[in-house]
């Protein structure tokens, strides 16, 4: 077809650059990224967004997606910064897929740069790096091209017809992955206990058998907790109508509204199907979130704050699509994607949210932007028209930007179900960013998940007590010890009301952020070649409990290296158990070697992650070699570690490691598997127990050097 040729009503309101370019030929034939039409500096195009229409809309895709109105733009220098345009194909939800220049295109902004402090934002707020405009629906015919992945206009108010059919299409195009939870037992229902909010009667009642049901993801507050249920109205709120006059927050006034319309009965609600005030009913719950929430045929996510569903009711949004006509063609600025949304919201920094986005197989979220729905095979939203069978080549700006699963979405092959902790160590390093008002619900927050992970994986026979104990997996201590802290928070003990610190092994006993990840080997997780604890106890109950953990044998992958190699070798002997020693819940016994070392800050910053304000550094471990200090290994301690300093250490379990650990004019060349994970060691409450300070790695040569001996540890 023949482009349209601007006129000019529509030319007068831009600036004398943007009026010579063709929006309708840039469109129609695309222009390749690397023949980029030069638009000037970012600072003239900020300047003249109050005049120009195109440059107006740079503008917010700079300020959306830069977080311009984050950034001191004072100390941030935007001057060298150039601006040029391109424009290309941005998805197809067809197959066969008609050819480019008959697809959906959008334009995009390629700057020259990005200055360091505006990275900086954009990561801690994972914000998209891409900077683009898309065309509106209705235009798409101006190019003879289908509505498919153009922009779409966002009312005031979401249209419950386009979130029925969302929920259609899940059900009838994707059928058993989006019906079934395989991780749940396929006859596994909802136990006795556990009630419902019958939108129709207004009343709680027992859940039905079977029944289908919506459940909410909300954050607490705003009318005080006269509207909870407790042991005292609990009866009351059987009867009919009897929830009519509670004082509900609007935020679940709004999700009994929304149950209505769209057709459903049920609605779980933590403060009203809780008895709030009962430890009995709320452990119960407790036990069985996991099937709450994986069993709810809808999840809501209330995740624009704690007032209301933002766009169910007029007038409660407090963000506007930003929308412009140039050369008579409808442009607007894509809103945040779901991933940007939940990670600005205050939803996502609660911990108790993390495990109900988790479990939820069919997810409708509703922010200050618009309403979004994501499913195990798509993610649709208001203003992007993608909204198609899922057919195998293609494809849609909105993928992969949802909030994430914890595992597999079918259920892995049987060879594969030992894999579960990657899984695991992701969830505990997401989580862990995550902010709890009740530090004593640390592990119960995270609970169903892990519970979810037992059954589904079979962990420990399935059982959820045996599989996970204080948040850390059993059945794969050996990695589960081998979390590091998150750089730029410090760790403090997590002391629980009425109670002594949680142990020191687990991460659920400190507060602040941890991850699971290799620093030494360059990988995302832990690279563990072999254990090196031949039995693992805990002090439950006044009695100590053998743990089922599960081995590692080393298999070097060169068996030439062996025969000139001494090895590092698990000491045999029994564990020192005098009457008295092991007095607390939780104490993890083990037998292992121990030997001193010397510790000393890193100051070559390009080697870690020490910098002036970061709570952690990067230590040398320094072992003695002929009457001198000689470096043996690395340590993350904490900044305020003296350095020098002589500290404890004991072996955890072999792995492999980069070059630069050690001094290798002393101990010689790398080999396979010759570095030992070793925990550095603090004294607890009494001179027999030990906390843990840190996880390191340490030379094996250097360690057999060091003479250690074989010692029963006692860690709380």
């Amino acid at each position: 077809m023949t482009p349209q040729i601007p006129n000019s009503e529509t030319t007068s309101y831009l600036c004398p650059t943007c009026s010579t370019l063709d929006f309708h030929h840039i469109l129609q034939v695309g222009v390749p990224r690397e023949e980029a039409i030069p638009l000037g500096s970012l600072v003239e195009i900020l300047s003249k967004a109050v005049q120009c229409r195109m440059c107006r809309l740079i503008k917010t895709a700079f300020q959306r997606t830069w977080l311009l109105d984050k950034q001191d733009l004072a100390t941030t220098d935007l001057a060298g910064i150039e601006c040029a345009l391109f424009a290309m194909e941005c998805g197809c939800l067809r197959d066969p897929a008609p050819p480019m220049r008959d697809r959906c295109h959008r334009l995009f902004i390629l700057p020259s740069d990005r200055p360091q402090k505006v990275y900086d934002v954009m990561r801690a707020a994972q914000s998209g790096l891409t900077l683009d405009i898309q065309l509106l629906e209705e235009d798409a015919h101006i190019f003879d091209r289908s509505r498919e992945v153009h922009g779409r206009k966002v009312s005031d108010t979401v249209d419950i017809t386009l979130v029925k059919e969302w929920i259609r299409m899940c059900e009838e195009e994707h059928r058993e992955v989006c019906k079934v939870v395989w991780w749940r037992g396929a006859d596994e229902t909802l136990p006795d206990g556990v009630r419902m909010v019958d939108v129709v009667t207004m009343s709680i009642v027992p859940a039905p058998p079977a029944c289908r049901y919506i459940a909410l993801s909300y954050l607490w507050g705003g009318v005080g907790e006269e509207y909870q249920t407790t042991q005292a109205n609990i009866s009351e709120r059987a009867s009919p109508n009897s929830l009519d006059t509670c004082p509900l927050p609007v935020t679940i006034t709004d999700s009994i509204l929304l149950t209505r319309e769209l057709g459903e009965r049920y609605l779980w609600v933590d403060a009203l199907c809780i008895i709030q005030d009962s430890a009995e009913d709320k452990a119960l719950q407790i036990e069985v979130m996991e099937l709450i929430y994986g069993s709810s045929f809808l999840t809501i996510f209330a995740a624009g704050g704690r007032n209301a569903l933002p766009g169910l009711r007029p007038g409660t949004r407090a963000q506007r699509q930003h929308i412009e006509v140039v050369q008579d063609l409808h442009f607007a600025v894509p809103l945040p994607t779901l991933r940007e949304v939940l990670a600005q919201s205050i939803w996502g920094t609660r911990g108790w949210t993390y495990q109900e986005l988790m479990l939820s197989r069919r997810r409708l979220y509703f922010t200050n932007q618009q309403v979004y729905f994501e499913c195990g095979q798509e993610i649709w939203c208001e203003d992007v028209l993608a909204e198609s069978k899922r057919l195998p080549r293609s494809y849609h700006p909105l993928r992969n930007t949802g909030g994430g699963n914890f595992t597999y979405l079918r259920e892995p092959p049987s060879w594969l179900k030992r894999d579960y902790t990657l899984g695991y160590m992701t969830a505990i390093g997401q989580y862990t960013q995550r902010k709890l008002t009740n530090e004593a619900d640390a592990v119960d927050a995270i609970s169903a998940l892990t519970n979810a992970m037992a059954k589904g994986f079979k962990l420990a026979g399935g059982v959820p007590s045996q599989a996970f104990r204080y948040g850390m997996a059993v059945v794969d201590l050996n990695q589960a010890l081998l979390w590091q802290p998150t750089a730029g928070t410090l760790l403090t003990r997590r002391c629980i009301p009425k109670g002594a610190p949680w142990p020191s092994w687990s991460w659920a006993g400190w507060c602040g952020p941890v991850q699971y990840q290799d620093v030494w080997f360059g990988s995302q997780t832990p690279h563990l070649v072999e254990t090196l604890i031949d039995k693992w106890y805990i002090w439950d109950g006044s009695k100590l409990i053998q743990l089922d953990v599960r081995t590692i044998t080393f298999a070097t992958a060169y068996p030439e290296e062996e025969g000139g190699l001494t090895r590092y070798v698990p000491p045999c002997g029994p564990l020192s158990l005098e009457d008295g020693k092991v007095s607390k819940d939780g104490t993890l016994v083990f037998y292992t070697t121990a030997a001193n070392f010397t510790v000393e800050r890193v100051h070559n910053a390009s080697e870690g992650m020490e910098s002036a304000d970061e709570q952690y550094a990067l230590f040398a471990i320094l072992a003695v070699s002929e009457s001198r200090l000689v470096q043996a290994g690395r340590i993350y301690m904490p900044s305020s570690t003296p350095s020098p300093s002589c500290l404890r250490f004991a072996v955890l379990s072999r792995t492999n490691g980069i070059v630069g650990i050690y001094d290798e004019d002393v101990y010689g060349s790398r080999y396979s598997g010759c570095y030992l994970y070793v925990i550095a060691l603090g004294v607890a409450g009494s001179q027999d127990e030990d906390q843990r300070l840190g996880i390191g790695i340490i030379f094996e040569k250097a360690w057999l050097a060091a003479g250690a001996k074989g010692t029963s540890i006692f860690l709380t």
